[in-house]
């Protein structure tokens, strides 16, 4: 037997940045359809996120960007997506990375995810004893979100 254990944390954490990733990728080909825009929120402390100085100041933990009638030069690779946004008249270039994110939502559908971004800070086990075969079982209520809401969040799973 091993040590190790399935890190399921990390593998939803990573199709969910994957669905993030396909849709921007898509949306730099194609544009956007119909009536989609896209809200993004990602931490602007973490230290791969380039930001103007005067935004980083302004939005000093997180800051949500919209995708939706102006942006440009939008490139996306596997870590992180980068685009030319708007603000107040003057075109600014964003990198951020995925790791970075917070949430994405689309309103024009009602679609939204929520990142669990402590990925690093992983359920204490505790360490097996071969003297005590005692297993505990620990009930935990998680509210399951109203019938039209499609938001997805991690947050239910986590230990506290």
């Amino acid at each position: 037997m091993t040590d190790s254990i399935i890190k399921y944390d990390e593998m939803v954490q990573a199709a969910l940045i994957g669905v993030v990733r396909d849709i921007l990728k898509d949306t730099a080909a194609n544009g956007l359809p119909g009536e989609h825009h896209f809200y993004i929120t990602f931490q602007t402390t973490h230290p791969n996120v380039k930001i103007p100085k005067y935004l980083k100041e302004r939005y000093e933990e997180d800051m949500t960007i919209v995708l939706q009638n102006q942006f440009w030069d939008l490139s996306i690779d596997d870590d992180h997506f980068e685009i030319s946004l708007s603000f107040n008249r003057n075109k600014e270039h964003l990198s951020i990375p995925f790791d970075s994110l917070l949430g994405f939502f689309d309103p024009s559908v009602d679609f939204g995810l929520h990142f669990n971004t402590d990925v690093d800070a992983k359920a204490d086990l505790p360490e097996k004893d071969n003297n005590d075969q005692k297993i505990e079982i620990v009930e935990e209520k998680i509210e399951i979100p109203a019938e039209k809401d499609n938001i997805v969040t991690l947050d239910a799973f986590r230990k506290k």
